[in-house]
């Protein structure tokens, strides 16, 4: 039985501790097993007081790195390259300090950067990424956390889009610190199927996300959700499965992710729903979402 967890970019955004320390309980309570704690930028969060926090809660944790324009591995600006893997290195600390093994999110590019690659430029700017990320994936494999590497829908960057261009990556890398994240949002734009999508990823699987074709809660949906509990099972995943959406509190956030409109009644219902499909589903039962079609 996998865990699963719910990322706090569902309510707030940005994460700040009197935030998070509202949340928290209130995630517990549902029943969740896990959070996912977005790094929007160092020092929103203390990860020493949410490590105590967590702890007494019950509470594992994942985190994802948050990529807005100015953070970019593959820019021609070595100043800017730095300042992105000073970054990186900042949310590994953090993540190694709450527990968490997984720092996830599109750690290549700014979100949102669309830019045509001819084969040759494309050769370049994938052994720039390959040579930039080694290292940054050494470190986090010395503090037992992976960076997973996230392929984004074409609306959202043209370098990293499928599983297949996500491994040319990590492959290339070649490091025990670095794997995949895959979000069902973005497989279902971009991967012509799903769960084959997830069994190619195989043992570099390291993070997944999951919610509705729509980005609202998980089996709502076209999705084939019992195919993709198979997939994650045939490769041996045992990470959590996190739902992931957002608030439209933070416009920049949800202006890079599209959210124009409410994706359930309340953001509670869309976590609670989306958490009881999931029970439902990985326990073997009619989903609730099925029940009501």
């Amino acid at each position: 039985m996998y865990g699963i967890g719910a990322n706090t970019w569902i309510w707030v955004s940005p994460l700040t501790d009197d935030r998070l320390a509202a949340l928290a309980p209130r995630i517990a309570g549902w029943g969740f097993d896990a959070i996912e704690l977005p790094i929007e930028s160092e020092g929103d969060w203390d990860p020493g007081r949410t490590e105590e926090l967590l702890s007494s809660l019950g509470l594992a944790a994942t985190t994802c790195a948050v990529m807005p324009p100015g953070r970019d591995l593959v820019t021609d600006d070595p100043d800017v390259a730095e300042t992105t893997a000073d970054y990186l290195r900042a949310c590994v600390r953090a993540a190694a300090r709450i527990g968490a093994r997984v720092v996830a999110g599109p750690v290549y590019a700014p979100v949102g950067r669309t830019w045509p690659l001819d084969p040759a430029g494309r050769r370049l700017t994938i052994g720039r990424l390959v040579e930039r990320l080694r290292p940054l994936a050494d470190y986090a494999a010395s503090q037992q956390v992976t960076l997973a590497l996230e392929p984004l829908n074409r609306f959202e960057t043209s370098l990293v889009n499928t599983v297949e261009q996500g491994l040319e990556v990590v492959e290339a890398v070649q490091s025990p610190g670095l794997g995949l994240a895959l979000d069902t949002f973005h497989l279902n734009i971009e991967e012509r199927d799903l769960p084959a999508a997830l069994r190619a990823a195989g043992r570099w699987l390291a993070h997944m996300q999951v919610c509705a074709n729509d980005r609202g809660a998980p089996g709502a949906d076209h999705l084939d959700w019992p195919g993709i509990v198979a997939a994650l099972a045939d490769v041996g995943y045992a990470g959590p499965l996190c739902i992931e959406s957002f608030t439209s509190e933070n416009r920049t956030i949800a202006t890079a992710a599209a959210i124009w409109r409410p994706l359930a009644p309340s953001q509670d219902e869309l976590a609670t729903a989306g958490l009881a499909f999931l029970r439902a589903l990985l326990a073997g039962r009619e989903t609730p979402a099925a029940a009501g079609r």
